[in-house]
């Protein structure tokens, strides 16, 4: 066996653990969920033209839609760490065979969330905010909902090529799906070109539509993928009972976690609403802005994910480590640039957005939103720490650690002191102290586990008998 330092990848034929492979995986998969970043944000731009009411209402009702939708997401995206595994043990048939059950997991997950739609009225009358902003909620939800079966699908689709190094494919596919959003969102919240003025609706109609394009754009290529590449997709068609048992196995961890992770913040968000409309706005705004700089990284956090899945099916966990360490300094690097942004130009990064007819609002809410900003600057690079060393730990197949873990400091760290100070009369800034502090701790946490080194051992995928690391070579 050769040293693991003259690995290229089979696809790109880049240097393993390079900075070059990192960036070329990675890049596309920023830009990736960059454009995600900008669907939302052009979205809370738009309804801000609406109303404040229009701006409160629309993260609480996507934060439950992807509560609802978080086991499911959490399954079909962790397809990626198996398909990334037998890709780097060149193993093409249970490539194939995991994008099956990964597709099972997604259908069915959509489809079973569409039955608690009748359901959203009284969820958001539980969370206390006022009736014109529950009414909002409630038609934003409705119609965001069915979101679900084309996200999940795509999720699991797009796994197929970033774990072949391939992910401009998903590049493009979403940057497309962004542009048609704001499109949409244009003609269907506003009315324009003779189509029906939807408001809010529209919004979360655009994002379905563009979704949908997006997904049917994935199969297009990927059908023209696997007919050149030999993916025996159609010899594998059909459940494999101890595949999906072996994908549930460790996919349902990543998902409750996910479930449970963003059901804190869910609940952190309802409860912030409890404080008033514009506390609710003015949190809406400034995690909006947040997303300009942590959504991006999720890609990179996607990229880590599939390389330590490849190295730790090829048998090459230390070079696993120093794609790890690469990824986390492009990360801080990025985040600290933001942090700064976030101190020195926060009048220019709201302008986008305090722009509707309800000025004396707006103009109360400016000053909150920059205060709330000064703590996104303090905690934006401990969250590069916990999206690079998660993913990798999760990538190796540590997803009972990141479950307990996760789950554990966002209920005891972020919702129960917040439940705490608004019972006590306390104020948002003391509520957001609570959010920084969880973020900053888990951080810390997913670091100390990555240094442990106990993902080195793992695998989410078979072992054979006589199993080696795959070298390749330049040739």
């Amino acid at each position: 066996m050769t040293d693991a330092t003259a690995m290229v990848t089979p696809n790109s034929r880049l240097p393993a653990g390079s900075l070059r492979e990192l960036v070329h995986v990675a890049f596309p998969l920023v830009i990736s969920a960059g454009s995600v970043s900008l669907m939302n944000i052009v979205d809370r731009s738009f309804l801000t033209l609406l109303s404040v009411d229009a701006l409160a209402a629309s993260m609480p009702a996507s934060m439950l839609s992807w509560t609802l939708m978080s086991i499911p997401f959490g399954l079909a995206g962790y397809t990626n760490a198996f398909v990334s595994q037998y890709e780097g043990a060149g193993k093409p048939d249970r490539v194939a065979g995991a994008m099956w059950q990964g597709l099972l997991v997604a259908l069915l997950g959509g489809i079973l969330l569409l039955p608690l739609i009748p359901l959203s009225p009284q969820i958001f009358r539980w969370m206390g905010h006022s009736p014109d902003v529950q009414k909002l909620e409630v038609a934003y939800f409705s119609c965001l909902c069915p979101v679900a079966v084309p996200m999940l699908v795509s999720t699991v689709l797009s796994s197929f090529f970033t774990a072949r190094n391939r992910s401009s494919v998903v590049m493009w596919v979403n940057l497309v799906a962004a542009v048609l959003n704001a499109l949409l969102d244009w003609l269907l919240i506003f009315g324009k070109a003779g189509f029906p003025m939807l408001g809010i609706r529209g919004a979360a109609l655009a994002t379905l539509i563009s979704t949908g394009v997006g997904t049917v754009l994935f199969v297009i290529v990927l059908t023209s993928e696997v007919r050149h590449h030999g993916y025996p997709f159609r010899a594998t068609f059909g459940l494999d009972v101890e595949l999906l048992r072996r994908m549930l196995r460790y996919g349902i961890p990543n998902g409750i976690q996910m479930l449970l992770d963003v059901g804190a913040f869910t609940a952190f968000i309802a409860l912030i609403g409890r404080l008033g409309t514009r506390e609710q706005a003015a949190t809406n705004l400034a995690f909006t802005l947040n997303s300009l700089a942590f959504v991006p990284m999720l890609g990179l956090g996607t990229a880590v994910m599939t390389l330590v899945g490849k190295r730790v099916g090829e048998g090459f966990p230390d070079l696993a480590s120093k794609t790890v360490y690469t990824a986390f300094y492009l990360s801080g690097g990025y985040m600290l640039i933001f942090a700064l942004i976030y101190l020195s130009l926060p009048e220019l990064i709201l302008s986008p957005f305090l722009h509707g007819d309800e000025k004396e609002v707006f103009d109360e809410i400016r000053p909150i939103v920059i205060v709330l900003l000064r703590f996104v600057a303090v905690y934006t690079f401990f969250d590069a720490m916990a999206i690079v060393f998660g993913s990798a730990v999760r990538g190796a197949g540590d997803t009972h650690f990141s479950l307990v873990f996760t789950v554990g400091s966002s209920w005891l760290l972020m919702v129960l002191p917040t439940l705490w100070i608004i019972r006590h009369d306390g104020g948002l800034y003391a509520c957001w102290a609570a959010c920084s502090a969880f973020i900053m701790w888990l951080g810390v946490g997913f670091f100390l586990r990555f240094l442990q080194g106990h993902w080195k051992s793992m695998r989410v995928i078979e072992h054979t008998e006589a199993e080696a690391p795959i070298d390749h070579h330049l040739s």
